[in-house]
């Protein structure tokens, strides 16, 4: 049977970190919405029915959350960066997309965000 790629996304991960590099943004943690589509051959699972057998997306998750909360960043581009790189670890991870999103950094917009992506 042909490879199957699975899609695991996780949807607007609210998370709260410091951000920035303006002395406001040192001294004051912010809001931070986080998306990630993780790719991963997911073919023993659908056989198996097996946990050892699947990307355990709980455990990237909370990994996440802790790498978030307990930093600090400058730039969103090295939070986008380390967010994918935790995404990654598992050798069975295709390719990892991660999309997070500054909410009211800008007067005038929603939101500013930043998006990168792994492949293997």
């Amino acid at each position: 049977m042909p490879l199957s790629n699975a899609v695991i996304n996780i949807t607007n991960l609210r998370l709260r970190t410091f951000i920035g590099f303006n002395p406001e943004e040192r001294e004051k943690q912010q809001d931070v919405v986080i998306n990630i589509e993780i790719h991963y051959p997911a073919d023993k699972s659908f056989y198996t029915d097996n946990v050892a057998d699947a990307l355990n997306y709980k455990v990237i998750t909370k990994k996440v959350i802790q790498h978030v909360e307990e930093g600090r960043f400058l730039l969103l581009e090295k939070l986008v960066a380390d967010v994918v790189a935790i995404c990654s670890e598992h050798p069975s991870v295709t390719l990892a997309k991660v999309t997070i999103d500054k909410p009211h950094a800008l007067r005038f917009a929603d939101s500013v965000s930043l998006s990168l992506e792994h492949r293997r």
